[in-house]
């Protein structure tokens, strides 16, 4: 998953905007206003906690739109390994600037951080065996793009970015198509070339999405004895002998957490998806601090 530079100018636009009230960082951090206009500053950006950094391309433009002459030190990259009292970053350049920047730029960082971190240690749970974990559209609205990042920053994978590409075909949608293989084969119709997932809630219905030729199977809340009954009907499964010889993949989902995850994979699945990396994300505690050397 890689964000265009274009969103990410849009998105911090809109940050900026939100904190100033539309205004220029000279009229709208009032604040800021009460240091000498010419004042410089050197300051620092620590993490407190351990985790995973995320957000190096919000910090650099966060700074440019608010005063592009402040000199940045990312001291960190995507994806590093972060420990509590890490220096992030560090800005050199006008006092007020980099005050108007820092809330900003720390709240895409420590979002994002802590969407990596969060998926890191679930990453971690599923070490040594073959399943893999994915995220899914339950994200911080208008930030999935950075947040899918953040995931990947953290080891995960990136299940559909959207409702356009890729068919998850749930409860509802099989109700109101008048059943799985209907929906299957409606779908399969009208995007020949994209993926087509069915989630299912019991056997039955999973027998039903491998006749269908379903290529993937979200088995939702299921208990590891009938996840493991799924995986020995989905390898004996007739059909799948016919599809390029591949069977159907299997995922699982609904209440997933990190105590959970190792007993599921060791069910055999191949995927574990997960809403809580995203929408249940602890935020990684920063701190700027300015330092007293000359500038």
């Amino acid at each position: 998953m890689n964000v265009s530079p274009q969103l990410i100018e849009q998105l911090v636009a809109q940050a900026l905007a939100e904190d100033l009230n539309g205004q220029t960082a000279i009229d709208g951090d009032i604040t800021a206003a009460l240091i000498p206009a010419t004042q410089q500053a050197h300051a620092k950006v620590i993490t407190r906690e351990d985790g995973i950094f995320c957000g190096e391309a919000l910090i650099k433009e966060v700074f440019k739109q608010v005063d592009p002459s402040v000199s940045l030190e990312i001291n960190k990259h995507d994806g590093d390994i972060i420990k509590a009292n890490d220096t992030l970053f560090t800005a050199k350049g006008n006092a007020r600037a980099i005050l108007t920047a820092e809330r900003t730029a720390l709240n895409f960082v420590q979002t994002l951080s802590g969407t990596a971190t969060t998926t890191a240690h679930y990453v971690k749970e599923l070490a040594g065996t073959t399943t893999q974990l994915l995220d899914t559209r339950k994200t911080i609205p208008g930030l999935r793009a950075l947040q899918k990042y953040a995931v990947v920053c953290g080891g995960g994978q990136n299940h559909r970015i959207g409702l356009f590409d890729a068919f998850l075909i749930k409860e509802n949608h099989i109700a109101a198509c008048g059943g799985i293989n209907k929906a299957v084969a409606t779908a399969k119709s009208n995007h020949p070339q994209l993926k087509v997932e069915v989630e299912v809630e019991n056997l039955s219905e999973l027998n039903q999405a491998l006749d269908a030729g379903a290529d993937i199977i979200m088995l939702d809340n299921f208990t590891v004895a009938n996840i493991k009954q799924a995986v020995e009907l989905t390898e004996q499964h007739p059909n799948q002998q016919r599809i390029n010889n591949k069977r159907a993949k299997l995922e699982v989902s609904g209440n997933m957490t990190i105590d959970t995850l190792r007993q599921y994979s060791q069910a055999g699945v191949d995927y574990i998806s997960s809403g809580a990396i995203t929408k249940h994300v602890k935020a990684l505690d920063l701190s700027m601090r300015f330092l007293n050397d000359p500038i």
